[in-house]
């Protein structure tokens, strides 16, 4: 039985559908991480689960129990669940009397909310910060008593909207360590939302694709970011690599499909005469001066568009007879000197080809 469980939800704002039909099972003690463009919903779900809106319509279940069937189990839940918001939320208070609040209104004794305090501010790096005022804090330190704020009670569900938002990269590390620190030492269950694809990468063992208010994919990390299941997930997730064509063969499961009278070779169920989108990502694809140096399906001579360096890796927009993005080190653009204008061959494995069937 999944802990969280999400069947046809629906919630409008001022009459506009906000959610659409989303059903979800999140299993006890997983990261699951929410991503989508700005405006998607992530946020509008998260305060669902975390029972400070009612939904329009649709069910959320907790341990198999019905959240809704009770203002009394409503409670019980919300006790149980802790949610950081992006822009963290401090008292005009000390540190310790900050972290120490939720502790207070469970009424722990003095002498045990000394201690838990202390251990808390040592897990997230701010021992010796107990006097300061939290409000005179980084957005960094301020991020991190929230955080410590929400698990100084353990509870089982640890809800986060965009944790590390507008934060500076060492900040950024800090708060994800402790993520996954809480989630591995205490098995707390996590449901994040971000609009960061590398932070769901390195965070969740399953991620969850919303878009337009729709609840598109879901599966681990290399499902979402290898095979997304339509368009709108490959451009979201980064596939900038997206070509019309039409499967002109499939013999055994290696396709044949004509792109600008070009053909290109991959692997799918697709039949002969359909419509597809090919996809590739800009890393899969290999650059060389000689023909010969690739033993790949997929080889054509290209000309170089344009180049556009970003630190280590340069990007290479190419026209093969149809365009095509390959991304390289800059190591490698500098031993095959490469300069717009230039000729070179593209080559790419028919494994590195993900076909999408827009039906």
């Amino acid at each position: 039985m999944s802990l969280i469980e999400v069947v046809d939800l629906h919630q409008y704002y001022n009459s506009k559908e906000v959610l659409k039909g989303i059903t979800l099972a999140i299993e006890k003690g997983e990261v699951f991480a929410l991503i989508g463009p700005t405006g998607a919903g992530k946020t509008t779900l998260l305060r669902l689960l975390d029972q400070l809106d009612n939904p329009a319509s649709g069910r959320i279940y907790f341990a198999g129990q019905d959240v809704l069937s009770s203002p009394k189990f409503r409670l019980e839940i919300r006790r149980k669940m802790a949610m950081v918001f992006q822009k963290p939320v401090v008292f005009n208070a000390s540190v310790h009397d900050n972290v120490a609040y939720p502790l207070k209104v469970r009424g722990y004794s003095r002498e045990s909310i000394f201690k838990k305090v202390g251990r808390m501010l040592d897990v997230i790096g701010l021992e010796g910060f107990q006097g300061r005022n939290a409000r005179t804090l980084s957005g960094g330190e301020a991020q991190r008593v929230a955080l410590a704020r929400a698990m100084i009670t353990e509870p089982e569900v640890l809800l986060l909207d965009e944790p590390t938002a507008n934060l500076d990269p060492v900040s950024v590390n800090l708060i994800e360590e402790l993520i996954l620190r809480f989630n591995r030492e205490q098995g707390t269950t996590i449901v994040m939302a971000t609009h960061d694809m590398s932070q769901g990468q390195r965070l969740a063992g399953r991620i969850g694709v919303l878009i337009e208010s729709e609840l598109i994919q879901v599966g681990r990390a290399g499902e979402i970011f290898n095979t997304p299941r339509n368009i709108k997930v490959a451009k979201f997730v980064g596939v900038e690599n997206i070509l019309k064509g039409v499967i002109t063969s499939n013999e055994g499961g290696i396709v044949r499909i004509n792109v600008h009278d070009r053909t290109i070779e991959g692997i799918s169920d697709c039949q002969a005469g359909e419509a597809v989108y090919v996809c590739t990502r800009p890393e899969d694809i290999t650059l060389s001066l000689l023909k010969s140096s690739s033993s790949a399906r997929n080889l054509f001579s290209a000309e170089i568009s344009r180049l556009t360096s970003s630190g280590p890796l340069t990007r290479v927009d190419l026209d093969c007879g149809f365009p095509l993005v390959a991304l390289v080190t800059k190591r490698s653009a500098d031993e095959l000197e490469l300069k717009v204008g230039k000729r070179v061959y593209a080559s790419f494995k028919a494994t590195a080809i993900h076909v999408i069937s827009p039906k």
